[in-house]
């Protein structure tokens, strides 16, 4: 069987497209995979684990009228090309895509030439790209119940999947975590990041919260800070004499998410999922961007009481200090956060989704 799966640039597309190959070459010995990507992937430092993959040459566009959007128009355009002839040349039984208008062209041509089509949509809200593709697809996989809600389609044809995590993030013990990282287990462990590119206003709303907290003294940090300020926030840390271990990008994630008792972070649909699976409570700014996804990935966990909800406007105001206060001296509020995970079930999502794949051929 041959299996071409495409996807966007981002860490939150990529990583369950990855997962979703792993678990099928884990399931079928003689499968044969391709993965798709944009060009401008190869910035994001996302591992592939050995995946076969083909680069096209889109960029974003937007209805932006500039030279800028004009070039990137041209490129996506040049990539409509490309995606034919991926599909001409490696001839696939089954193509899965997990979203964006990137991977709409090798999706499109999969069924103008009656190849069976699955697309997965990690977040509640469907972006556009998919509740376009939903109505072609043979199959349509959520990750969470409610999107069923946002798809105009024979509800024959959805399947609730739940997003396919990095086989890699597997809980470890505290203490061994904090270990690795060489962190102490007698403070309060922060883990703060801004999704797989970062995020100017988390790491600096972040670092403005702390440096206003009456017992910084009392916690340590790790912190995810993209690219361009890994050493700006290193030295933030060092002036404030608080603890931390800072990245740019960090792929043993296990580590980091074991090691936290509370999380700072955007609202990705990867993200979500993550913090569901390791029952993490956190503090969730959803990217304000983005046709509002992370807004509505955000509700899942604020409504179980999981999540406190900080808009991004509110980073840099003291209602920010005040999330971090209430939670770092309350272990009883920390307790009752974590107690909302039980009511949100973790569904094996890569083998669910390897077999809607499977169950189209």
């Amino acid at each position: 069987m041959r299996v071409l799966v495409v996807t966007g640039a981002s860490g939150g597309h990529i990583f369950p497209a990855v997962s979703f190959i792993q678990a099928l070459k884990e399931k079928l010995k003689d499968v044969d995979t391709l993965l798709v990507l944009p060009g401008r992937s190869l910035k994001s430092g996302i591992a592939l684990n050995d995946c076969n993959v083909r680069y096209t040459s889109t960029l974003a566009v937007s209805l932006k009228i500039s030279s800028a959007n004009l070039i990137a128009a041209g490129m996506f355009i040049k990539g409509i090309w490309e995606s034919l002839i991926i599909i001409l040349k490696f001839k696939p039984d089954i193509v899965v895509g997990f979203g964006t208008l990137e991977s709409a062209p090798c999706l499109f041509f999969s069924w103008i030439f009656r190849i069976k089509t699955l697309i997965h949509e990690q977040n509640v809200l469907p972006g556009r790209a998919n509740r376009l593709m939903a109505h072609f697809a043979d199959r349509c996989a959520v990750s969470f119940l409610k999107t069923k809600d946002y798809l105009n389609i024979n509800r024959q044809k959805l399947a609730l999947t739940g997003n396919p995590l990095r086989k890699s993030l597997k809980i470890i013990d505290q203490v061994q975590a904090l270990n690795l990282l060489g962190l102490s287990k007698d403070k309060f462990t922060l883990l703060v990041m801004g999704g797989s590119q970062g995020s100017r206003n988390i790491n600096t709303g972040f670092l403005r919260a702390v440096s206003l907290l009456k017992n910084a003294g009392a916690i340590q940090v790790i912190h995810l800070a993209g690219a361009g300020s890994l050493e700006e926030i290193k030295q933030a840390y060092a002036r404030m004499n608080i603890s931390a271990r800072v990245f740019d990008f960090f792929n043993q994630m296990e580590q980091a998410y074991s090691a936290a008792d509370l999380v700072i972070s955007r609202a990705g649909a990867t993200t979500v999922s993550e913090l569901i699976y390791f029952k993490l409570p956190a503090i969730i700014s959803p990217y304000p961007y983005a046709y509002a996804h992370q807004l509505e990935n955000a509700k899942v966990l604020k409504e179980k009481g999981c999540a406190v909800l900080i808009m991004d406007e509110e980073l840099d105001k003291d209602i920010f200090v005040s999330a971090l206060e209430s939670i770092i001296n309350n272990r009883e509020k920390l307790k009752a956060m974590c107690s909302g995970f039980a009511e949100l079930s973790v569904l094996k999502a890569d083998d669910l989704l390897v077999e809607a794949a499977l169950a189209l051929k």
